[in-house]
């Protein structure tokens, strides 16, 4: 597909709505109203068509956080013509995390509320969101947006032409943390990137930001097999990616240190070392792909 190229059309013509002529089709980049009013009215029906991307968010007691985020995606989509479905997966919380995302999104964007009970954490809820994605192009950010959802921007073109999936990188040259962690927080994030770098990942330096976007089909084959519970599920992805012989691309983000993160590092820390340690283990009868 080339970038700026319509995306999607109809399987069937909608009841009540008139098509949209052929000369209003439209890409990532400009959406007239028109389309914006059949993608409303599609949406009311129990089967949608399919978006070009899919969002899935993790979301554990995020209702104080999350509209800002939500907002984020709404604006952007808008601007820009996105056409986008927003997966949120509610991980057994206790807030009005689901009311939240329900009255920001409202009928602005495809939305879909998974619920998760009890609480099992990021991994569970970004694979069940992965999974029941539609878009062409599927991926996770996390609730607090520490990468704007604007940088979708330089994902897509990257996977329309020459990547399966797309991470975003911290560590790169042109990455802009315009907000830093705290010092020993920013020690911990390099030492476990540098031992992820030499033991599992040689040639990425950062496997845990957490935005990263996939061709549906890749999304599938590698969540399917993802084993981990723990935060070093991103780190398992990268390598079973590698090993299935897809292709990466580190993209360099902008990216904001949210100060009320709910990772531990001193409880995380180490059971993260030692699941990277488990994944060769884990995945010792992968065989690669014919490619």
């Amino acid at each position: 597909m080339k970038p700026g190229g319509p995306v999607s059309s109809l399987a069937a013509p909608v009841p009540g709505f008139q098509p949209v002529p052929p000369s209003l089709a439209y890409s990532w980049t400009a959406l007239p109203l028109a389309r914006r009013a059949e993608r409303r009215c599609i949406t009311s029906m129990s089967e949608r068509r399919e978006p070009l991307v899919s969002v899935v968010i993790p979301a554990y007691n995020e209702a104080a956080r999350l509209r800002p985020s939500l907002e984020q995606i709404l604006k952007h989509a808008a601007a820009t013509g996105l056409d986008l479905e927003i997966i949120l997966v509610d991980d057994g919380s206790s807030d009005d995390t689901a009311q939240v995302a329900r009255r920001v999104v409202g009928d602005r964007l495809p939305l879909a509320v998974l619920r998760q009970e009890p609480n099992q954490g990021k991994a569970a809820a970004v694979r069940r969101g992965m999974l029941a994605a539609r878009g062409r192009y599927v991926g996770f950010a996390d609730a607090d947006m520490s990468t704007p959802f604007a940088e979708i921007d330089r994902f897509l073109p990257v996977l329309a032409t020459e990547a399966d999936l797309a991470i975003g990188s911290r560590a790169l040259a042109d990455s802009d943390v315009q907000v830093p962690q705290p010092w020993y927080r920013a020690l911990a994030g390099k030492a476990f990137g540098v031992f992820t770098h030499l033991v599992l990942l040689p040639g990425i330096r950062d496997s845990q930001c957490g935005f990263k976007f996939f061709r549906r089909e890749v999304a599938r084959d590698l969540f399917r097999r993802q084993r981990l519970t723990g935060w070093a599920f991103d780190a398992e992805l990268l390598y079973l990616a590698r090993r299935l012989g897809y292709r990466i691309a580190q993209i360099p983000v902008r990216w904001i240190n949210d100060p009320q993160t709910k990772v531990s590092m001193l409880r995380a820390g180490p059971r993260m070392l030692l699941d990277v340690l488990r994944i060769r283990r884990l995945h010792r009868d992968l065989r690669p792909k014919r490619r």
